[in-house]
């Protein structure tokens, strides 16, 4: 199970375990840690990545216009209370009014941003996602001058779960 990698400076890593589960291998760097181990020799190395695209909801120009306009008035409101603070405008003029005058112009500009965006989308991408990656194994390695030691570390680590066995080692160029 063990295979040295090069890392960018030079140093090979070995591998110390392969998992299905990420938090299994967080795990045994966690109990590294636990055992002082310098743990800042260690990585944890996800094989086989995929991009994940999860879909959270259908995109409306309302639902743009509406979290466009949450959008603006946030930075609306910090740039009038920016412009309050600095008494960049009259000092009459208190910081909080000033923010809530640009929260409410940031909210109508953003709105009317948000629905004119998705408007010229003509309609090619009518739902909101939120993008990710996912791993099919996780490998935790570690500098090869360490790597004894951290196996007689995890010597008595309880096996990972039956429903995540590690995968088979695969040759290196």
């Amino acid at each position: 199970m063990t295979r040295p990698h090069d890392q960018a400076g030079g140093e090979g890593r070995v591998v110390i375990g392969g998992f299905r589960e990420y938090a299994d291998a967080e795990r045994v760097v966690d109990r590294l840690s636990d055992a002082g181990f310098p743990v800042e020799h260690t990585a944890i190395v996800g094989r086989g990545l995929s991009s994940v695209e999860q879909v959270t909801g259908r995109m409306t120009t309302l639902r743009a216009a509406g979290q466009s306009a949450l959008s603006g008035a946030i930075i609306g409101a910090l740039f009038g209370w920016l412009f309050g603070a600095f008494n960049w405008i009259n000092p009459l003029v208190s910081g909080l009014l000033l923010a809530l005058y640009g929260a409410l112009f940031g909210a109508v500009l953003g709105a009317v941003l948000g629905a004119a965006g998705h408007a010229m989308t003509g309609g090619r991408r009518d739902f909101s996602s939120v993008a990710g990656m996912r791993a099919e194994s996780y490998e935790v390695l570690v500098s090869a001058h360490l790597a004894d030691e951290a196996r007689r570390l995890i010597g008595g680590a309880p096996a990972p779960r039956a429903d995540s066995p590690a995968p088979a080692p695969r040759p290196t160029a």
